[in-house]
């Protein structure tokens, strides 16, 4: 690995980080109180830091009011207990900047920032996006690439790039590809962080020297996932595969349907939110409400 100097160090965060829902009522408003029981859930059960406004936090049906008070509501409750990570992306560049500041004044720990989606920037594009993100805030920002949902990809090579970017800290990767996974935590620079965006795989990245999960299913079962990324990170083979092959179906059922309708729908059964989703987005089908019912069941005991 080489070495970035002024590597911010903000955001030095390992484990399991909540790719949090934002809580609604039925009829789509923020259940604020949720919110509330959701952080408070999280903070006693080990998990490292707060997702809050990504993809699974509904970024893309919030207005720019809402999702800044979704922000400042978890770093107002955090009060330095635990880390915020703010989801701040946008596909205009001066909008993530906007994003992005509210974020640092509301004083979230860093900005989580997706790759710009539908208008497909080019690879220089997106070096052009990010380091002016970056140059613009004081909080360090963390790269997020899913092409699988914006249609782009940030590349190793252009991800390597930017990580010379002091304020550039950390990289989700929700490829699923673990060979690029693994370059990735080869090259990246010293200080710089390799998250897994990606449930199914996350402990194989993170036994090769991933820094965590930046996780959909820790939203039902924070305790576990905690647990399988202090064991991954570790080295615990044993407790790894342990708690990997019990908690699979429950990965799978959570993306029978588009993010985040499945874990929305799983945490009303559970009793911690209500079903609320906003359009496009509907409930989940009640022809996978079983399929969800039975992997929740297999693993409550699994949950704090």
């Amino acid at each position: 690995m080489t070495d970035t100097k002024n590597r911010s160090s903000g955001f030095a965060v390992d484990g399991s980080i909540v790719a949090l829902i934002t809580p609604m009522k039925i009829d789509g408003g923020i259940d604020w109180n949720a919110l509330e029981g959701l952080l408070e859930w999280h903070l006693a059960s080990g998990t490292a830091a707060i997702g809050a406004v990504g993809t699974t936090g509904e970024s893309a049906t919030l207005t720019v009011p809402e999702h800044c008070e979704v922000i400042s509501f978890c770093a107002q409750w955090a009060k330095g207990r635990i880390p915020i990570l703010a989801g701040t992306g946008a596909n205009s560049t001066a909008e993530a900047i906007e994003l992005s500041k509210a974020a640092e004044e509301a004083g979230a720990d860093a900005c989580l920032s997706v790759t710009p989606y539908y208008n497909k920037p080019t690879q220089r594009g997106m070096v052009a996006h990010f380091s002016a993100i970056a140059d613009a805030v004081n909080i360090p920002q963390v790269l997020y690439n899913v092409p699988g949902r914006t249609s782009v990809d940030l590349l190793n090579d252009t991800a390597l790039e930017l990580f010379q970017h002091p304020k550039i800290v950390a990289f989700k990767d929700a490829t699923g590809n673990l060979e690029r996974g693994y370059e990735l935590v080869k090259k990246a620079p010293s200080g710089v962080r390799i998250y897994s965006g990606d449930d199914p795989t996350a402990a194989r990245l993170m036994l090769a020297g991933g820094a965590g999960n930046i996780s959909v299913t820790a939203n039902v079962i924070p305790k576990t996932m905690a647990d399988l990324c202090t064991a991954a990170m570790s080295g615990d083979h044993e407790t790894v595969e342990e708690i990997s092959i019990r908690i699979a179906e429950l990965n799978r059922v959570l993306f029978l349907e588009s993010n985040p309708i499945p874990v929305k729908w799983a945490l009303s059964y559970l009793g911690r939110a209500e079903a609320g989703i906003r359009l496009p987005l509907t409930v989940l089908s009640e022809s996978h409400h079983s399929a969800v019912k039975a992997a929740l069941e297999s693993c409550k005991e699994l949950s704090c």
